[in-house]
């Protein structure tokens, strides 16, 4: 496999891995951070409800913005195009004579 076809293939799977998780914590985060998501938990038969604090939405926010930068950045180190490196020329000789030796 040449570089090319590796890159693609790293960036399809951090957009799988990392990307669409980042957009669903996302629209959990928006949904959190307006302190509108509600929640229920049951421990020994006791059912305690209420709503998701906004701060654990902002967080979620955060955490989503850099899931969805990890495929952007492996896509762009991975498929951008590289400068291809100049040729290595030998030495010129000095245009200057050289000194005598003592």
């Amino acid at each position: 496999m040449d570089k090319r076809t590796t890159g693609i293939i790293a960036t399809i799977a951090a957009v799988v891995l990392c990307g669409c998780p980042g957009i669903f914590l996302c629209i959990f985060g928006v949904i959190g951070a307006t302190g509108t998501m509600p929640y229920s938990a049951t421990l020994n038969d006791v059912t305690s409800t209420g709503t998701m604090p906004a701060s654990y939405g902002f967080a979620m926010l955060c955490l989503s913005l850099i899931f969805i930068a990890i495929p952007i950045v492996v896509g762009f180190l991975t498929l951008r195009n590289k400068p291809a490196a100049a040729p290595a020329t030998p030495p010129s000789p000095p245009s200057e004579p050289l000194p005598p030796a003592s």
